[in-house]
């Protein structure tokens, strides 16, 4: 019977085949699943493509409008300087008795008006007008006996001539003359020494205006000296104001006064060559025009333009933004609209505006308003911002 068991060479051919028939099935399972997740990119692919294709591209984003305003370089620009000073009256006088006396009326009080020369005040004059009566009446004795000597001198001399008198009775009636003329002359200066002092008993206005304080009531016995009423004049009042060493005096001849926040135009009435101790400033006197009806001792601020020669540009303060380091920056539109950076330096500071000056190229132009809106380098659109 044959020998059905397989020789060793087949054996081994058998598994060998196994082998290479298994791997032939194992890359023919790799290849297709390849291919088939490729046809799937692929596909997908392709699927994405066409629905995008489908949708419609957007538009292109709007160019930003910045409101623009032209760069225009100046030579000079002008600093307001405020100086502070107060209203004054042109003239003030306190007003007093020259002599000694008691006060006998007082006819004015605080808040009259007064006119140049108006009786104000008077003291009691009753002892000085005893006096002059008494003065007059030796006056008018002496006059008497003056008379009759001149009379005595004249007889005399006819007698003389005659050779009835002697040359020294002459001579007595010459001597009883002029003795009697020299004690008429000393009461005609004591006569008038109490009319002086009568005249000196009272008070006027030295000049017209306004009575601004009482010092008595009346009946006080007064020393001489001792103020009685104060008086200030109301017309044309003045300012004074310390003003810097600085400040150019032709800038001040004629200049505008705030006082309570309403203006007035004034003019130099003088300008002090001294410099005050302690403010070390000069004092400068202004005369108001148009007689303003303001109060004595208000607080007024002269304003002086004093211009400064520098070359620079005007802009509004919204337009600057504060750079790195302290340093301050504007932006800028170019000759292409394209959104510049430009480093500045603030040379003066107003209410809305400042003064600066910076290297800015031809065509260019100043965004104005908004500038947190754009960045740099961006394009925009020359218009009105919001």
């Amino acid at each position: 019977m044959p020998n059905s068991a397989k020789s060793p060479s087949e054996t081994t051919k058998q598994s060998l085949f196994s082998r290479v028939l298994r791997g032939t099935a194992r890359v023919g399972l790799t290849v297709s699943v390849v291919a088939v997740a490729t046809a799937a990119v692929y596909f997908g692919a392709s699927e994405l493509m066409r629905r995008a294709d489908a949708v419609p591209a957007p538009d292109a984003a709007a160019v930003t409008p910045v409101s623009v305003t032209p760069i225009t370089s100046e030579s000079t620009y002008t600093i307001d300087r405020v100086f502070i000073g107060q209203v004054e009256p042109q003239r003030a006088a306190d007003v007093s008795f020259e002599l000694n006396g008691t006060l006998d009326q007082i006819l004015a009080d605080e808040g009259d008006e007064v006119a140049k020369g108006q009786l104000l005040a008077t003291l009691d004059v009753a002892l000085l007008e005893v006096e002059r009566d008494r003065l007059t009446a030796s006056r008018d004795a002496v006059k008497a006996q003056l008379a009759f000597a001149r009379k005595t001198l004249d007889r005399n001399a006819k007698l003389i001539e005659q050779g009835f008198a002697s040359q020294a009775r002459l001579d007595e009636a010459v001597a009883q003359q002029d003795e009697l003329l020299f004690r008429t002359n000393e009461l005609d200066a004591a006569l008038r020494d109490v009319t002086v002092r009568i005249e000196k008993s009272s008070i006027e206005a030295p000049f017209a205006g306004q009575v601004t304080a009482r010092h008595v009531d009346g009946g006080e016995t007064l020393r001489s000296g001792e103020l009685v009423l104060g008086i200030v004049e109301v017309v044309s009042p003045q300012v004074r104001i310390g003003v810097p060493l600085d400040v150019d005096p032709a800038l001040l001849s004629k200049v505008e006064i705030e006082i309570a926040g309403e203006n007035y135009r004034a003019e130099l009435a003088t300008l002090r060559p001294d410099i005050d101790p302690v403010t070390r400033t000069r004092t400068a006197l202004f005369n108001l025009k148009h007689g303003p009806d303001v109060a004595f001792g208000q607080t007024a601020r002269v304003h002086v333009l004093d211009p400064v020669k520098s070359s620079g540009t005007w802009v509004p303060t919204t337009s600057l933004k504060e750079g790195t380091r302290g340093q301050w920056t504007l932006l800028v539109a170019d000759a292409q609209k394209t959104v510049r950076l430009v480093t500045v330096e603030v040379l003066h500071a107003e209410d809305d505006r400042v003064f600066v000056r910076g290297e800015f190229p031809d065509g260019t132009v100043l965004i104005d308003r908004g500038p947190q809106r754009v960045t740099v380098g961006q394009r925009v659109a020359f218009g009105t911002g919001e």
